[in-house]
Parts: C-alpha cells; structure tokens; sequence
C-alpha cells in the first residue's frame, strides 16, 4: 500500500459530500473543465500510471503496466496492463491510448495541448504497446506528463461527444461508476464490481466506500448548515471565522463530529491580485509593486482572520525551491546572466520580502512608499487622484463570490487613500470563467499552487506563447524571455542541484515581475467530518489537498447502513 493508506480499511457504506456551486458537463478534461462536476477523474476516469502523493513526482503502474524511457528521454514506451478494461468490458488497447491523445492534443485544455505538442509522433507497436517519439522536446518530465494523459474509450468517444456531450454519462476504467447525474444538483457515483484493477498495489487501501454521493449548494452556508444536520459527512473550512466561531454544535460538543487542524507539507503556492498586464496601465512593474504595497495583511490577518493565516512570500514558499531570504547562488548568477535586467538586486541578494505594515489599519509609511514608486512610473496625485498625463488610475476588480468580493473591496478601500480608484464587480460563475478564458478582465485573483516538482505547468502559467492563448492559465499576461528560459532549464534539470537552481532562478525572476498582490495561505487544512467515517494517521507529505475527491483513504467506521439513503437527502440548495 502507498504510505498514507491503510491496508485494512472497512468496504462499504455511502459517502455524502457537499460541493459548493454546480456543475454544467461531466468531461473534466476539456477547456470548460472548471464547471465539470467533481469526482470523475481518477475514481471514473484512469491514467496510465498514478501518484504518490508522499514522493515529489513519483508515478507507478494502474492502466500502464510497466514504462521505458533512455537517459536522454527521447522517447517513452508504455506496456498496457492486458487486464485493463472499461467498466462495460471493452479491453484497453493501444487504439485508446492513441485516440486519448489526439483527442487531447486537439481539444483538451490548453497545458495538455502545449504538453502533447511536444511528441514527434505516437504509434503502437502491438495492441498493448504504446511508442512516444519524444526527440528534440527537451523536456525531462514530459514522459511522466504522458504517463498522467487519461485514457479514455475509442470505442464509446467522439470529438463531438467530448466537446458537446457535456452531461452524457460517462464511460472509464476507473473503481467508480456514474450512477446518477441530476445536473447542477447531485452526482452519484457507485463502485464497478467488475473493477478490473481492484488487486493492484497502487489502489491497496483506497477507494473504500461503496457509494460516494455528491449534493451541490449555491449557498456555503446551506452546505454548512447541512453537515451539522448530519446529511454530509465531511467539510473542509476555508471560512476561519466559521472554524474559531462556528463549530461549537451539539454533534461536536458530544463527540460525534470530530474536528482537525492537520499540517500541511510540501511547498506553498501563491495566491494573489493577479494584474493583467495586457492592459497598458499594468505594464510598469514598479507601479505593480507600488499597489501590491498598499495591501496591509497584518490588520486583516489579525482583526479578521484571527492570525490563522501566513502571508504568501514565494511561488515555492516554504521550500528548498524559494528564492526568499536566499542569496543567489553563483549556478543562479550564471543562470540569470544573460538577463541581467530581469531579476532586482535586494531579490538576487535575498533581502527582498513583502512589505509589513504596523497593523494599525492606517500605516502612512505603507502609503507613502507605493506612491514614491508610482511616482517613478510617472503616476504623482493631483488633488486626492493618482494621475499619469492627466488619466486617473482606475481598474476593475473582477469577483465571482462574497468572499472574493469582501477581499477585494478591503482592498480597493486601502488603494483609495493613494488616489487609485478600484471598482469591483461581482459576476456569476459562467460570466466569470468566459471573462477569465478571453483575459476580459483587469485583475483578479488567481492562485499559482507549488507542486514539489514544478515543470510543465509553469510554461500555461508563465510562458510567452501562452499570453495570448485563450483559456491558458497565464493570467498576469506575462512574456519574458528570462522566465522562458528558466522554465526551459527547470524542465532539462537532470540532476537535483540543477532543478533546484532553476525553480531559484524562475521564483527570482517572477518575484522580480510583481506580477499580483501576494495575499496568505494557511499552514494547515481545517476538517470536520461525522465520526461514522475516519482517515488513516499517515497523511500524504506532497497532497494539497491532503484528501481527494472521494477521500480516497476514508473509510466507515462501522458496518451498519447509512441513514438516510442517499436519494432521501435533500441537496442544500
């Protein structure tokens, strides 16, 4: 069993878990997998090998039985597990694998289609044998990010299905089944009893309920409201007034709801006020930085957030990754010499971090530090206004819930007092993501989490050509031959001195860009779930989330049947 699962894990019993929104397809692989419903990929949908989650980028067998690849990786060669096969019976074969990518490489979403852009040709060299041509890309990772494609069936899949079908049931490999759809509402999955991988090594321990019920809610109070009631098992906190405040019921008082403040390892991400510098008010770094200045996270962390949270810093905070508080060392120096404007002197000498207000809520040096550098990108305030060549500076902030709405009007507040007018406009989630894919937007939030291997998700984030690439993740607009070619020496790293040197030298380069607002994280994930189910001690160091979808380790805790049936629970709208 992997080392955060337990071997001896009670079979049975429903799951019921609340998710927030809705859901408008069951494809979480295409451009609009953001309104996909939750739970599909992995428990429903299989790759060719799978994670383990207590290693930084270490894969092993599930549909894939064995892979081959030389020192150069020019190539990757996957053997098919000849059990393999759909949940209706249909055997995986190499035709699979093959139409999952091309179908992938032609519609899936933008990260798979730059990825699988970089594959000389594929071919099958018997009907359980899959050969990637891989010369010339490069890329060092790019056979896991093969490794990681779903396969999905030839035989029951078309372009058009994949792109328009979007509430068609399903069909995978995966220990789940879609049992019931109500769309936007509920999703049911129910274990396949001819699950063919079920004695695998890899799944020793997991995917342990018989039947995981998902009931959706358009209101996180509801959804609150409905695990105290009983009718949802699990939660995960983001509200940390909600987590100090709110958790003292009558379920929790007699110990039948459990509560848990579990850490959190591996590197944070950032999150933050993503500035879209395709507007030409954002493409001056030093009036980035003058109004990621104004943001004063000691009062909010202190007088609204209880001092749960800790300022995001890095794009690999907290790890051997972060440039923070490191001075350059000379492979970096020599890394970053040909850009030599690129990276700031107090960030390459690792003196740089955020700025720190006194917590008072009105620190004037705060204001008068953002101005001296809007004033340096020739912003000066004329009669309470911050004006360049007689144009105030005014942006939109774009939100898509009450939370992101109360953060950036706390913000937009603080940038009133240097004269910047920020008006923020709250949308609903499709105008939101259409906004988002065309860059319709002049800031928003966006968050960049750290994986403990980062590569090919750092070209859709940061690299040139995905600017202008609808619906990539690269927000901030960013082109910068210095971040390309960072990314471009993180993903040939052949050793790992040299991939550490690289992720510096990337953090360095973006930290240098202020490219968002950095905001906070918090150190640990908040769970509360009903004591009818548990997790094993060990949690996974690299997981965040530590769970997944289905809690994949979970299992009941005695053996009598839920009630009430999961078709007698009212979904929390």
């Amino acid at each position: 069993c992997l080392p955060y699962a337990d071997a001896h894990a009670r079979k049975g019993g429903t799951l019921h878990l609340g998710a927030f929104g809705t859901f408008e397809n069951l494809n979480p692989y295409g451009v609009n997998a953001g309104d996909s419903a939750a739970g599909l990929a992995g428990p429903v949908y299989e790759s060719l090998m799978a994670r383990s989650f207590d290693e930084p980028f270490t894969l092993y067998g599930l549909v894939a039985q064995t892979i081959e690849t030389d020192d150069a990786r020019d190539y990757v060669t996957f053997r098919l597990d000849p059990r393999a096969h759909f949940s209706d019976g249909v055997p995986i074969t190499a035709r699979d694998v093959i139409f999952s990518f091309d179908l992938l490489k032609a519609k899936g979403r933008p990260q798979q289609r730059a990825a699988y852009g970089l594959v000389r040709s594929i071919r099958a060299l018997d009907d359980h044998t899959v050969h990637y041509d891989l010369a010339g890309a490069n890329d060092r990772e790019l056979p896991l990010i093969l490794a990681l494609m779903p396969v999905l069936p030839a035989h029951a899949m078309t372009e058009r299905k994949f792109t328009e079908d979007g509430l068609g049931v399903p069909l995978g490999s995966g220990p789940y089944r879609v049992a019931q759809v109500k769309p936007g509402q509920k999703l049911v999955l129910r274990r396949d009893p001819d699950y063919w991988g079920r004695a695998l090594a890899i799944n020793c321990g997991l995917y342990n309920f018989d039947q995981v019920v998902f009931d959706y809610g358009r209101d996180d109070n509801g959804l609150f409201e409905a695990f105290k009631a009983g009718l949802i098992d699990y939660r995960q906190e983001t509200d940390p007034h909600r987590w100090v405040d709110g958790y003292d019921f009558p379920a929790r008082r007699d110990g039948r709801v459990a509560v848990e403040s579990l850490p959190l390892g591996g590197p944070k991400g950032l999150s933050g006020f993503a500035f879209n510098t395709r507007r030409a008010i954002f493409r001056d770094p030093r009036l980035r930085e003058a109004l990621a200045t104004m943001f004063d996270f000691e009062w909010l962390d202190a007088n609204l957030f209880s001092n749960l949270y800790a300022r995001d810093k890095s794009f690999f905070d907290e790890s051997e990754l972060s440039a923070l508080g490191r001075p350059a060392s000379a492979a970096e120096r020599k890394r970053l010499a040909p850009f030599a404007s690129a990276v700031r002197q107090d960030i390459m000498d690792g003196t740089w971090a955020p700025p720190r207000s006194d917590g008072t809520g009105r620190d004037r040096e705060m204001a008068r530090k953002a101005l001296a550098l809007a004033g340096q990108a020739g912003w000066t305030l004329q009669n309470g206004r911050l004006t360049r060549d007689g144009r105030p500076l005014k942006f939109e902030i774009l939100v898509v819930d009450r939370e992101q709405e109360r953060l950036a009007l706390y913000y937009s507040d603080l940038l009133r007092r240097i004269g910047v007018e920020a008006r923020v406009r709250l949308v609903d989630e499709a105008q939101y993501q259409g906004r988002r894919q065309r860059f319709d937007f002049d800031m928003m939030i966006g968050l960049w989490q750290a994986s403990a291997s980062p590569g090919n998700e750092q070209r859709m984030r940061w690299g040139g050509h995905s600017a202008d690439q609808e619906a990539s993740y690269n927000l901030a607009g960013a082109r910068s031959a210095a971040i390309d070619a960072m990314i471009a020496a993180l993903q040939a790293a052949r050793g790992r001195e040299e991939f550490v040197t690289a992720a510096r030298a990337l953090d360095r380069v973006l930290l240098s860009g202020f490219y968002a607002v950095p905001l906070y994280h918090s150190p640990a994930q908040w769970i509360a779930y009903w004591r009818r189910i548990a997790h094993p001690k060990a949690l996974p160091h690299y997981a965040q989330p530590l769970f997944g979808d289905v809690l994949e380790t979970w299992s009941e805790t005695r053996s009598e049947t839920r009630s009430p049936a999961p078709d007698a629970a009212p979904a929390p709208h």
